[in-house]
């Protein structure tokens, strides 16, 4: 979180708390166009019996183990130490910080771009991950910011926003989730210099895309050691979304006012966006009313390594990071509506786009977005292959999974004259997450012949 350069004065604070007051329109629209994905066809049961699965209604989220959230954490915290101790703007630490979150993002089935800017003489980057499906013209929207200051690597500033909504977008794809609405993610660059990344995205996005996005849900410090729940208290909506969610556990939370302009939620305000989040605490002190709510120490800081290098994987409280998490999920599941499937056993996954392989050429790729399958694919996965050719001998087949690895389906061999591959292999990738990217790879390797793919499918 940004660090304000001085108090606010009183009348500063009430005109605050005017504008507050004045907000709680109801949510609007939604976001930009998604880019185009890899394509997929919706997945169907394969004949035969299948293994029984569940769906869940609209407002059910699934459980995020906080274990996993910190696991997230513990990478972050390697990568600092490699990176001379920060995450900073500018800095190799983020950068491997944002290749870190993007990498699992891609092999979850994720959209990822990549937005770069420059600020104070340093390139810095903005990561975008939205969700395949959904309506595109009404858009719930997550962000965190990812950089640290350059004392210290970050961890709970800000660290545990971005690892609470990667393992929640994470979950958005072991569940299968389909959103009613779309689902769009980010981790912004060069927040701790002034809300850089943030700004710089919602400066470059036109004011047609912006009416597009119905709300911006910002999680800045959610694991606090000392903690506090506070919710932000710029959107009506928003606000009794959260305070509502946080009643029905019996946690007690206070309107977030002291974060105003502080972090990554004020770009979005400011043209316009609905805004709402949660936050844990930072330098301030923690009253014996507030101690006595919600555990602690009263007459300390809720995060006393705010900003400092002591703010490590040490420097957290795991209930609030736990609880703060399954709030976030709890969100993004009632704001974007749908259902979440647990494919059965059996499932195929589908492409039917053509897509030509050029004569004695470059290897061409056509790729299947994987989503809605627990933990790994199977070791003996069926992949098969449709592909039309003259002469099959002239092609070399092969699958690359989510992690980017290749199998071997088939070697080119100039002895081999017939025409088409149309073949069902198998192949071990029990080492490979099944949700993901995966892609089929043919290179025609001799001249003469012609051919394409016209189809291909997965069977988990």
């Amino acid at each position: 979180m940004l660090e304000l350069t001085g108090p606010l004065d009183g009348s500063a604070r009430r005109g605050r708390a005017a504008a507050f007051l004045a907000t709680g329109a109801a949510l609007t629209a939604a976001l930009l166009a998604v880019a185009s994905g890899p394509a997929l066809a919706v997945p169907t049961a394969a004949t035969g019996p299948a293994a029984a699965h569940t769906t869940r209604t609209k407002a059910d989220a699934p459980s995020i183990p906080v274990a996993n959230v910190k696991a997230h954490l513990n990478q972050l915290q390697s990568i600092a130490n490699a990176n001379g101790g920060n995450r900073a703007h500018g800095r190799s630490g983020y950068k491997a910080s944002l290749d870190y979150v993007k990498g699992k993002l891609d092999a979850a089935g994720f959209t990822t771009t990549v937005q770069q800017f420059t600020t104070s003489g340093a390139t810095g980057y903005n990561l975008i991950a939205d969700w395949p499906g959904g309506d595109t013209n009404h858009v719930v929207f997550a962000g965190s910011h990812l950089d640290s200051v350059n004392a210290g690597p970050g961890i709970n500033d800000n660290g545990s926003g971005s690892a609470g909504i990667l393992e929640v977008a994470l979950a958005v794809s072991r569940e299968g989730y389909k959103p009613d609405k779309h689902l769009r993610f980010g981790w912004w660059g060069a927040e701790e210099l002034g809300m850089r990344g943030s700004q710089y995205y919602v400066n470059n996005l036109p004011s047609a895309e912006r009416s597009k996005i119905d709300g911006y849900l910002n999680f800045d410090m959610i694991g606090s050691p000392n903690p506090g729940y506070y919710v932000y208290g710029y959107d009506a909506n928003l606000q009794s979304l959260f305070e509502d969610w946080f009643t029905a556990k019996n946690i007690a939370t206070e309107v977030d006012h002291e974060g105003d302009g502080r972090s990554d939620h004020a770009p979005f305000q400011n043209v316009g966006i609905p805004v709402g989040g949660l936050f844990s605490g930072a330098d301030y002190i923690k009253t014996a009313e507030q101690a006595q709510k919600w555990g602690g120490t009263a007459g300390q800081a809720f995060d006393a390594c705010y900003h400092r290098s002591c703010d490590t994987y040490a420097n957290l409280d795991d209930t609030a990071l736990g609880t703060n998490t399954a709030a976030i999920a709890g969100a993004v599941w009632k704001l974007s509506g749908g259902s979440s499937t647990t494919p059965p056993s059996g499932t195929v996954f589908e492409s039917r786009t053509r897509v030509n392989i050029p004569d004695a050429g470059a290897a061409v790729e056509s790729p299947i977005a994987v989503t809605g399958i627990t933990g790994k694919a199977p070791a003996a996965l069926k992949v098969t292959v449709d592909i039309k050719h003259t002469y099959r001998g002239d092609l070399a087949v092969d699958l690359v999974g989510p992690s980017g690895r290749t199998y071997r389906l088939k070697d080119a061999d100039s002895g081999d004259s017939a025409a088409d591959v149309n073949t069902t292999f198998t192949v071990d990738a029990a080492t490979e997450s099944a949700n993901g990217t995966w892609k089929l790879r043919v290179q025609d390797v001799a001249p003469q012949d012609v051919g394409y793919v016209a189809g291909w499918k997965l069977t988990f």
